[in-house]
Formats: C-alpha cells, sequence, structure tokens
C-alpha cells in the first residue's frame, strides 16, 4: 500500500499540497473479559487491562480520535458503558478481545449500534510455552476464545458476523496494517456522512449515466447535497482583486510546468491571458467553497457565449485541481457518483483523480486512463504541466488544462454506480501504472496495464456496468474499498 503522508513532500512527485482540513475521525475502544476469573486469579484485570492499553497506544498512532469505553465484563457493565457509546458520535468501534468474554458483554452492543464494529483479538505471546503452561497464561491469551460465539450472536441479533483482526500484541506487522486499514476507512465514513456535496448546473447533453438522485446519497452515506449556481461563483469572482490575482498566479507556477506545444495544435505554451483567468478563477472557487462549506463539488454548465459566465464556468480546471490535491473533490460533466469516489479516495490518502478509458495501446497491451478537467496532482509523476487549449474538445470555451500521468506503480479504480434496483454500486479494478509515454494534448494520462489481455479485461469492467468515469488512486486498496461497500450496504463488484 503507498498511503501519503500529510504535507509530504514525495521525491519525483512535485509538491504536495496540504489539506483544507486535516483527516479525522473518531474510533471507539472497548476491552471485554469475563468477570469470574478475577477472584479466580488475582492479577489478571490488571494485566489484561495493560493489553488493551497497548493496543490503544497502536491506534493512536493513526491521528484518530480515541473514545476509551473501559473494561466491560459481564451485562451490567455492558450497558453503562453502551449508554456512553450511545451518547459519543463514533464513525467505529473496536472491541479488544482480551480474554475470553461472555457474550452478554456482546449482544447489547452488536444489537444496537449502528456502525461498524471490528473485533480484535491480539494475543501477546506467539505460543505459550506448553511444558510450563499455566491457566493463567493460557487466559492472558485466550483472544481468539470468544470470537465464534460473539459472531454467532451478532448473527441472532440480525446483524452482519463483524470483521475480525487476529494476530499477535506484539511484531505483528499484519495486524498492524489491518489496524491502519480500518483507521483509514473509520476517516472515510467520518466526511462521508457530514459531507456537503455542492452540485451545479446540468448534465452534460445526453450523458444518461451522470444522473443520481440526490437524496440517494443521503440515505446511502447521510451526506448533503447542495444545489448551488454559478453566479454563486460569479459574485466572488467579481470582487477578486489584482493583487490577489498574482498571488495565485505566483502559487500556480510554483505547482506546474508551462513547457512548449509539441504535436498538438489546439495546444498552446500557456499565455499570460489564460493564467490570470485561472488564477481569478480560482480565488473565486476558494471563496464560494468556503462561503457555502462544500466538501466537494460537481458541476457542468456552458453559459452564454462571450459572456463573464462562459470564461468563468470553462476555467474552473486549475484552481478544481488546486482543490483536489488539498483535499476538495471536485469533478466536471455533473459527475456526483465520481466526485464521491475521489472523496473516498482522497480519504484513504491515496489521491483520486477524475478519470475514464482513452486510446488502447495494443502494442504494450495497456490502455491510457485519463480525462481533462480536474486531477489529483499530489499523485502526478514528477511536476504537472499547464498548456493553453485553443478548445475544449466537445465543450465551449478555450483556456488552461491540466497534464500529467500518475505515478508508476501500483493503481485502484473505483466507479461509483447503480445497480439494478437503482441503488448505489461500488465497480473496482487493480492495475499498474507503467512508465511509458503519454499524448501531448494538456489531458492528464496514464498507461494502464490490467492484466495478460486487456481487451479481455475491458469487456469484463464494461460487464460489470459502471459509469464512464471513475476515481483513480495509487496503490492496490480494492480489498479496502471492499470493506467500506460492505459497512455502508453497498453492492461491490471486484473486476479481475
Amino acid at each position: 500500500m503507498s498511503r501519503m503522508s500529510d504535507g509530504a513532500l514525495e521525491k519525483g512527485t512535485g509538491f504536495r499540497m496540504k489539506r483544507r482540513k486535516p483527516l479525522h475521525a473518531d474510533v471507539g475502544v472497548v476491552g471485554v473479559g469475563h468477570h469470574v476469573y478475577w477472584d479466580q486469579f488475582p492479577g489478571l484485570k490488571e494485566t489484561l487491562i495493560e493489553k488493551k492499553q497497548v493496543f490503544m497506544d497502536k491506534v493512536s498512532t493513526h491521528k484518530v480520535t480515541i473514545h476509551d469505553f473501559g473494561f466491560i465484563d459481564n451485562s451490567q457493565s455492558t450497558y453503562e458503558a453502551l449508554d456512553a457509546m450511545k451518547r459519543t458520535p463514533l464513525d467505529l468501534l473496536f472491541v479488544d478481545m482480551l480474554t475470553y468474554a461472555t457474550s452478554a458483554t456482546w449482544a447489547p452492543i452488536i444489537r444496537t449500534l449502528d456502525i461498524p464494529i471490528v473485533l480484535v483479538a491480539l494475543q501477546p505471546l506467539q505460543a505459550m510455552d506448553y511444558e510450563n503452561g499455566e491457566i493463567r497464561i493460557q487466559l492472558e491469551n485466550d483472544d481468539i476464545c470468544s470470537l465464534p460465539e460473539f459472531a454467532g450472536v451478532a448473527v441472532q441479533m440480525g446483524k452482519s458476523v463483524p470483521p475480525m483482526i487476529i494476530g499477535t500484541l506484539y511484531d505483528d506487522p499484519v495486524a498492524d496494517e489491518e489496524i491502519a486499514e480500518w483507521c483509514s476507512i473509520a476517516k472515510v465514513l467520518h466526511d462521508l456522512k457530514r459531507a456537503r456535496f455542492g452540485l451545479m448546473g446540468h448534465v452534460l447533453e445526453a450523458m444518461y449515466d451522470m444522473h443520481v438522485n440526490p437524496a440517494l446519497l443521503t440515505r446511502t452515506l447521510g451526506c448533503h447535497v447542495v444545489m448551488t449556481e454559478p453566479d454563486d461563483v460569479m459574485v466572488h469572482f467579481r470582487k477578486v482583486t489584482e493583487e490577489e490575482v498574482k498571488e495565485k498566479s505566483e502559487e500556480i507556477l510554483q505547482f506546474f510546468d508551462t513547457p512548449d506545444p509539441v504535436s498538438d495544435p489546439v495546444t498552446t505554451r500557456l499565455t499570460d491571458e489564460h493564467l490570470y483567468t485561472a488564477a481569478k478563477v480560482a480565488v473565486a472557487l476558494e471563496r464560494f467553497v468556503d462561503e457555502k462549506q462544500l466538501d466537494g463539488l460537481a458541476y457542468y454548465y456552458e453559459g452564454e457565449e462571450g459572456t463573464d459566465v462562459r470564461t468563468l464556468v470553462t476555467n474552473f480546471i486549475v484552481g478544481n485541481s488546486l482543490l483536489c490535491a488539498q483535499g476538495f473533490p471536485m469533478c466536471g460533466e455533473f459527475d456526483l457518483k465520481t466526485c464521491l469516489g475521489m472523496m473516498i479516495m482522497d480519504r484513504l490518502d491515496i489521491g483520486g483523480s477524475f478519470a475514464e478509458f482513452h486510446p488502447v495501446d495494443f502494442n504494450n497491451n495497456t490502455v491510457l486512463v485519463g480525462h481533462d478537467g480536474p486531477h489529483h496532482i499530489n499523485i502526478a509523476d514528477g511536476k504537472p504541466v499547464l498548456r493553453s487549449l485553443t478548445k475544449y474538445h466537445g465543450k465551449p470555451g478555450d483556456g488552461a488544462s491540466v497534464e500529467f500521468k500518475l505515478k508508476t506503480g501500483p493503481i485502484t479504480m473505483l466507479s461509483v454506480s447503480t445497480n439494478h434496483q437503482g441503488m448505489l454500486k461500488f465497480i473496482v479494478a487493480e492495475g499498474e501504472s507503467i512508465d511509458a509515454p503519454i499524448p501531448p494534448t494538456g489531458n492528464t494520462n496514464t498507461h494502464g496495464s490490467f492484466g495478460p489481455d486487456i481487451r479481455q479485461f475491458l469487456r469484463r469492467w464494461m460487464a460489470a456496468g459502471p459509469t464512464h468515469h471513475y476515481a483513480l488512486g495509487v496503490g492496490h486498496y480494492a480489498a479496502t474499498l471492499q470493506k467500506i461497500a460492505q459497512v455502508l450496504g453497498i453492492d461491490f463488484e471486484w473486476v479481475v
């Protein structure tokens, strides 16, 4: 996996932009045991509580807020802890299986809480010293003993069997990675259920796959979709000062190269006029986002030819890309579903660019994956490029456009589509970004390799019923996205 540290500067990837908001999650931890043991084995309870503290120390390294609900060992203590849990806005709960515990400590929790719960069974020893074994030492390492009981009772309570982390408390990189993964998932869930996605304009003519009922996102995730207008940005556009344009222009030139055109007659070297407009729009976008308290935006609008509105809405691209790199997913063509996918990838700290399929390279058994418009420049291979385009293909207007290829190495694609019942569906595939030339067209592109036969992969991807866009991130994260889909109750298809 290749999560990106906040604000880091990675060799070969250009500058990293600081997030507008830090990643956050509220994670609960409760330990479970069996009260009968305490009189039988004096000091055992204290030893188990020390085990729990070691686990919480592991969780704390992942920059989440930990809510400690103590140690429960009978039904009475469970209900007391449960009252505190219900008062706390948790994104995820770890149940630390410190030794055997009866399901009386578990049933009320799994029955009542409607959040992801992960059972953690991390024993201190790799194995017992059998020749010198004692019941007490067994109890200190009996972390998995209750897992079957807890699983069966979850089903009796009408719930799914919860995910489990099984391993050792010390020197277990597999378990440590699973803890990190669930903390990342908690950060995704924290933002999804509180997100305010802006929706501006209309679907690009005839793109039926872009349509989605905003209420479906509220039903599935708990987020809110804010209806916005181009005029909401225009109010700020008119107020941008020359000094602010100058400062933003300098910032843009810090993050982007501006090479001479190569082969495409539609492209030119970035013009002063296009840089000026891109900078002015970027300032206005930031103010608009702050005013509306948005966490993401999907848009498409054309405006009347020759008007300030046309100039504004056709020059979002550079400002979009800066915002994407700061953790604010923004995508064109009114694609609210892909905006959601981009947020999920961003909160996993793996990027999340707006992408679609471009021509196949049958010589290399790859397919170009990319798009015009907004991109997550933090995952670029080297410094991204700005080119002036004299026309946007298939859309009105002209202006500065972003071009780069992704870092080489593992990549993941997430298409947020709908199933036959009209509910959200995740379609995911993993591949590799190959170091190969891309066309100098002012669009992002990278060569995606997806197995031994690109034709067969593309057929399988289309058969899953995706939208034509998807979010593109670095690293292999299909398994993590599958967990997110499961806890959200979303259909999931992994295309291999």
